[in-house]
């Protein structure tokens, strides 16, 4: 990766849009984690309410949200065409094999473990967006360091914990011995006191790159808070998801609203349309409209076909397809979202 030979300082910030939309997009959703989080954690019966909304305004809108950027224009379908019409079906036939071999559980494990690797990488996606941002060399190894360091601490934690259930499902992990996480633990506090410590030092001779290092900052109190600190795997689970399912869909929206800030047109009316900053209204609207009856149709349709499934095969239709759903949505996020990709830089604003 090329650094953008922009000098940002703490008087220019970094930030992705502005002030406005960059707060919004650091701290907000983490306040909108942590106040989920609060809320269950206080009382505990209001967790699946909570999971419900979640997932209805956040997580099925975020996994939709990807599809504005693959079918929602014959150009964006034409290039990704196989990741829409032929990858779905194969990941749902890998999903189906392996349920059919180790049972449900394995696809509860390979969520929790895969998810966390997901949301590793996504928010070493973000971290790489700001410091492009701000100018700073992408081969930093101390920023690298923090990025991974905590949630390997924290994914083996949860490992260790040795959790009978996750999500109100059976779950197995890998087994991980007390010495490894502790081992794991003195590492990234070591590494995330380094880190700080250039911080105030950056802060105290005015080259503190402020986007950036607030992301950082987010990035390690949201992993430490969901696999360390909060004891519930459920709980810690939820901050996690909340905080990634908004982060996500405000990267989306800013990747549509840089690609069609000037141009509307025929060729992508829709998309265009809604993308423009006064319509953002319209855009979220429309997201949640399709997310709500695509999911709803699938809930629908599973709710009727699964008795004569389960009865005929013994598979459990509904994790199978949402969890085929999941799968796929990962597969396809580490494909399009390459920041060494010119056009992903061009419309994320930080275009080498």
């Amino acid at each position: 990766m090329v650094a953008t030979s922009l000098s940002i300082n703490s008087r220019t910030s970094g930030w992705l849009r502005g002030a406005w939309f960059d707060s919004t997009y650091i701290f907000g959703t983490v306040a909108l984690a942590l106040l989920c989080g609060s809320v269950v954690i206080s009382t505990p019966q209001l967790f699946l309410p909570v999971f419900v909304l979640n997932g209805w305004l956040l997580g099925y809108h975020h996994v939709v949200s990807t599809y504005t950027r693959l079918t929602f224009d014959s150009e964006s379908f034409k290039q990704h065409r196989f990741l829409v019409l032929w990858l779905p079906f194969i990941v749902l036939g890998g999903v189906v094999l392996l349920s059919a071999m180790f049972g449900a559980w394995i696809l509860v494990s390979g969520y929790l473990y895969w998810q966390w690797w997901h949301y590793t990488r996504q928010s070493y996606g973000v971290s790489r967006i700001y410091a492009r941002r701000a100018g700073i060399s992408a081969g930093h190894r101390l920023n690298t360091l923090m990025i991974y360091a905590v949630p390997l601490t924290g994914i083996l934690y949860r490992s260790y914990q040795a959790p009978q259930q996750f999500l109100f499902s059976d779950v197995k992990v890998l087994p991980v011995p007390f010495w490894l996480v502790a081992a794991s633990g003195v590492f990234a506090t070591v590494v995330f006191g380094c880190w700080l410590l250039r911080q105030i030092d950056a802060w105290i001779n005015g080259n503190l790159e402020v986007a950036h290092s607030a992301y950082l900052f987010s990035h390690v109190l949201c992993f430490t808070l969901g696999y360390i600190l909060i004891s519930d795997i459920n709980h810690g689970w939820l901050v996690l998801n909340v905080w990634h399912n908004s982060q996500y869909i405000l990267t989306v929206w800013l990747f549509n609203h840089n690609r069609f800030k000037r141009e509307t047109g025929e060729k992508h009316r829709f998309l265009s349309y809604i993308s423009q900053r006064k319509n953002v209204a319209s855009y979220f609207a429309a997201c949640l409209l399709i997310s709500t009856a695509f999911y709803g149709a699938i809930s629908v349709t599973l709710s009727w076909v699964s008795p004569a499934v389960v009865a005929a095969t013994s598979l459990p239709v509904f994790a199978v397809v949402y969890q085929a759903i999941n799968f796929h949505h990962y597969i396809v996020d580490a494909v399009i979202w390459k920041v060494r990709k010119k056009t992903v830089r061009t419309n994320l604003g930080i275009a080498s």
